[in-house]
């Protein structure tokens, strides 16, 4: 015990705090050496002049322990650093991890949080006792001799200045290098700030949106009755869906429903529920994601057009555009709030509330259906009695679990099928001209290579987040009544084509609601639909060609395998 707490009293000196700060601060500017593209100047840059900095900041008290506490910001941010990095092997703290603090449903984070635990625990370790060093520095009063600290400021100087030449070596030979990019921890407080304007920008929604007009306008016959559903689903892949060639029946019923038409090759253009959302409940797409703020959603184009709309969520709420677009509603509800946010709650629980909508009988129906999909903890989100695949019961995020993560992960698919068929059962009772199209917001990853990626929003994204289902049914009223689209689906099924892009334009276009603000030539129900290249919203919201976001060769061989060229 007296050993322990010698230990404890020397790593609690002066001079020893001043440095074991210096140097856990450092940790983060190392670790991203190795996990980012960087040049030999860059590494340098991003080594020398913010270490240096820090290590000037903390000669500005002769209490080391002060100092310790007056950079607690930077204590943290290193801390979510390396976490970041334990989840996801690469990349720096992104604007939308911010945003996912503010918009994440809090049964999601929790479930996640308690599969970072390793990572979480690894970081406390570190940083904890730092700060409990620095509590009893201040206690004890702790000073450093004024020639320690001179000394120590000639040395930070030096790396500062060395650091700086290598800043300008960055620039001279990288086209692309910016700072506030590449540079930790100033990308970090450059992120935070966007997230911060980003967050006021969307608390301003209301007002920079309220003057907007889809100017759209119905032109089916109004005595038609006519019914359309737009289902997002959540994290599901293409690729577990035996509809698209997966070699388990993850997809029976959809299967062998008629007037079901599925895309094989659709990309989302997000990787995050809050990006990807939005796009496919608004006319905003990564070439113009900005204009969320001024735009409204599909549903006020069906509005517009004489159409009863309806949105219910098996989300909460979080004040963000999925609750701005989805209130734009007619009649608007998130099942989970109702239910005191029981995250067990089943995506079935949106099926009677179909019924009911659809009971009424109107002429002109539009429902819009936000699921939970196959959000981990994925063995909760179907019955018990509906596990087809088994073992399904491991909850950690482990690669040694993956065989029954991903029976989980595919029983939630199969689950998914049965709830998509049973809503295309209800909206064909009714004998409408009816169409539905069903997509996901993104992928996930469930350990599927030698990265070990697990879950979605990694900074970098990969082929298991990308790769999404789309798919598109019209009922037999449809069929008959409007059977050049039905032939145009057809005809463009075999296309690449992203949802993000094209679920509005194609959704109107069934619905034969004409606006200035359509597009046929990014609807898939068009034979004007022409093909782009496959496009990536980034975290500054810029659209980039998405072969640019991909770093790993697996990614590329999966496009391939699957057809998809980038």
């Amino acid at each position: 015990m007296k050993s322990i707490k010698g230990i404890l009293g020397s790593c609690a000196s002066a001079r020893s705090l001043f440095f074991i700060t210096v140097i856990v601060l450092a940790l983060p500017n190392v670790a991203l050496c190795f996990t980012e593209r960087m040049s030999l100047a860059a590494c340098l840059a991003n080594v020398l002049l913010p270490v240096g900095a820090e290590w000037l900041l903390m000669t500005l008290n002769r209490c080391p322990g002060k100092m310790t506490w007056a950079m607690f910001l930077l204590v943290f941010f290193a801390a979510f650093q390396l976490v970041l990095l334990y989840l996801f092997g690469n990349s720096i703290i992104a604007v939308d991890m911010f945003l996912n603090l503010v918009t994440t449903n809090p049964g999601e984070v929790f479930e996640l949080l308690d599969n970072l635990i390793p990572g979480v625990i690894g970081v406390l370790i570190i940083y904890i006792p730092v700060l409990v060093m620095a509590v009893v520095s201040i206690r004890r009063k702790d000073r450093l001799a004024p020639a320690f600290m001179s000394r120590q400021r000639r040395y930070a100087a030096a790396a500062v200045a060395a650091g700086a030449l290598c800043l300008g070596v960055s620039y001279a030979s990288d086209a692309d290098y910016r700072a506030e990019l590449h540079l930790y921890p100033a990308n970090v407080f450059y992120n935070l700030g966007l997230a911060v304007e980003r967050t006021n920008a969307t608390a301003g929604y209301a007002e920079t949106s309220k003057d907007f007009t889809f100017g759209a306008k119905a032109t089916h016959p109004a005595a038609n009755r006519e019914v359309y559903v737009l289902v997002i689903g959540e994290t599901a892949r293409a690729c577990d869906f035996s509809l698209y060639g997966y070699d388990r029946p993850t997809t029976p019923l959809l299967e062998g429903t008629d007037g079901l038409v599925a895309f094989p090759k659709a990309v989302t253009q997000s990787n995050t529920t809050h990006k990807s959302v939005p796009m496919l409940l608004s006319a905003v797409s990564a070439e113009n994601f900005n204009d969320i703020y001024g735009q409204k959603g599909i549903i006020t184009a069906f509005k517009e057009a004489g159409f009863h709309t309806v949105f219910i969520s098996n989300q909460m709420p979080n004040h963000s555009f999925i609750d701005f677009f989805g209130e734009e509603a007619d009649e608007w509800m998130f099942i989970k709030e109702k239910a005191g946010n029981n995250a067990a709650l089943g995506d079935e629980a949106m099926l009677p509330e179909v019924r009911k909508v659809l009971a009424e009988g109107r002429r002109k129906e539009f429902i819009v259906l936000h699921m939970y999909g196959s959000h981990f903890n994925y063995r909760e989100r179907y019955p018990r009695e509906a596990a087809f695949f088994k073992p399904d019961d491991a909850t950690e995020a482990k690669a040694k679990n993956r065989p029954s993560l991903v029976n989980a992960y595919d029983n939630s698919i199969r689950f998914t099928d049965r709830f998509l068929h049973d809503i295309m059962t209800e909206v064909g009772k009714t004998g409408a001209t009816a169409a539905l199209i069903y997509t996901s917001d993104h992928g996930e990853n469930i350990f599927d290579d030698d990265r070990r990626l697990f879950l979605h929003a990694s900074p970098t994204p990969s082929y298991y987040e990308l790769h999404v289902p789309f798919i598109v049914w019209t009922s037999a009223a449809y069929r008959r009544e409007f059977a050049p689209v039905a032939q145009a689906l057809a005809a463009n099924s075999g296309k690449l084509m992203s949802p993000s892009a094209s679920a509005f334009h194609t959704m109107l276009g069934l619905a034969g609601i004409t606006s200035p603000v359509r597009n046929d030539s990014l609807s898939v129900a068009s034979t004007l639909f022409a093909v782009r290249p496959c496009l990536y919203l980034t975290d500054h919201n810029s659209p980039v060609p998405l072969r640019k976001m991909l770093r790993s060769g697996n990614d590329f061989k999966m496009f391939k395998k699957k057809g998809i060229g980038l």
